[in-house]
């Protein structure tokens, strides 16, 4: 049942009163960016309205009023974004602490780390990096080496993280760390890290899309604050497996991540419109094209109403489950399929990598598609999600440890 503290239609008047007076029109349909790849917009209305929505607490609609979020239910939170898709406002606060990191530490966190590093996630005022995989601990993860000391007053930290999304741009980083070297899984800590303290360097890794999201982050006799550790000393790897559903759900699109997709971008109808044209009877004159670009947007309607309902029963369940693997799979490919599918409709304006013999959005595009190249494989492989599918959902006997026969 909805608890709208009153009626449904006194919230939505509310919501559409109070987006009038805050949300500016010239970011009216210009989209909103996790901007995970690059520095945070600038701009006194994209400023000001990120200002607005973060005092709100509307930016994390669902989180508790307590650390500064919205407390609103799951039917408040849609009848919230209907009303912001009416207008063409969209949420100027996410990134790693909104996707991943605030849900756990609101899950696993001490009160004194809720309270100081929840609030400025929800304003938008920081911004975190993952320092999870290693050179050698991809998607083995648990085999990660960067070593956590016990020093008495503090954690000393060395070792090398590598693909840490952003972490050029980040004030903080959560992390993992090996606390014990006898143990696999029940060695592993999870440590917050100020990145501005001595020892930490970052050098950003330049992709095939030109940007360079990821980076190498190297920790040389790094001194953490003894409080900085979150839950007990040995079980950050329950922790971690907690805050990559949170990822998956967010990649996938269910936790907002559609627009870090490019799920937001102009359809493939529109574009085929534009690039190829219309028949006799205003449809896309390519038949073939026409038929493909209907079947790829049913996918895509599915694949968003899909994570639209995830997204509400994992709010229900107390957080995302192991369903997140499907949907990370599902909106990857959707994705992927989409960036082909506009390349395509382009024709040869959807080979341009600079000059002015192409619009910034025809460039945008390229990037979009090779940089999409990366989703399959980052925030867990497609083999791997597969894995976990195989395991945990469809409770599949492991091929490896099966007798041959």
């Amino acid at each position: 049942m909805a608890d709208f503290g009153g009626d449904a239609d006194t919230f939505r008047g509310e919501a559409k009163a109070w987006l009038a007076a805050n949300f500016p029109a010239s970011l009216k349909g210009r989209g909103g960016s996790i901007y995970t790849e690059g520095p945070a917009p600038s701009g006194a209305d994209f400023k000001a309205w990120t200002a607005a929505m973060g005092e709100k607490g509307w930016g994390v609609p669902t989180w508790p009023k307590a650390y500064g979020g919205g407390g609103l239910s799951s039917d408040e939170a849609r009848a919230l974004q209907r009303e912001m898709n009416a207008v063409g406002a969209w949420n100027p606060i996410g990134g790693m602490g909104v996707m991943m990191f605030g849900p756990t530490l609101l899950e696993y966190g001490s009160e004194e780390q809720k309270q100081r590093h929840i609030p400025p996630i929800v304003k938008g005022e920081i911004r975190w990096c993952q320092g999870f995989s290693e050179p050698g601990a991809g998607s083995d993860l648990a085999s990660l080496q960067t070593k956590c000391e016990d020093k008495g007053d503090h954690w000393l930290v060395n070792g090398q993280k590598v693909w840490t999304s952003g972490a050029q741009w980040a004030d903080w980083c959560f992390c993992l760390v090996r606390t014990d070297t006898t143990k696999k899984h029940e060695g592993i800590s999870f440590l917050l890290i100020d990145m501005r303290t001595p020892g930490i360097e970052v050098r950003p890794i330049q992709l095939i899309s030109g940007n360079s999201p990821f980076c190498e982050t190297f920790f040389t006799d790094v001194k953490v604050p003894k409080e900085n550790l979150v839950g007990p000393l040995g079980g950050g790897w329950t922790i971690a497996k907690r805050l990559l559903q949170h990822e998956r759900s967010g990649l996938s699109g269910a936790g907002g991540g559609a627009r870090m997709l490019g799920l937001g971008a102009a359809s493939p109808s529109d574009l085929a419109k534009t690039y190829v044209g219309l028949d006799a009877h205003g449809r896309i004159a390519d038949s073939d094209l026409r038929s493909r670009v209907t079947a790829h947007e049913m996918e895509s309607r599915a694949f968003q109403l899909t994570a639209i309902r995830g997204m509400v029963e994992a709010r229900s369940n107390q957080g995302p489950s192991t369903a997140t693997s499907i949907m990370k799979n599902a909106g990857t490919k959707v994705m992927q399929d989409r960036a082909e599918l506009t390349l395509e409709i382009m024709g040869s304006q959807g080979l341009g990598w600079e000059g002015e013999g192409f619009s910034g959005e025809e460039l945008a595009a390229v990037r979009l598609w090779l940089g999409g190249k990366a989703t399959t494989i980052f925030g867990g492989s497609a083999e791997i999600q597969n894995n976990i599918i195989a395991k945990r959902i469809l409770d599949l006997p492991d091929p490896l440890s099966a007798s041959s026969h």
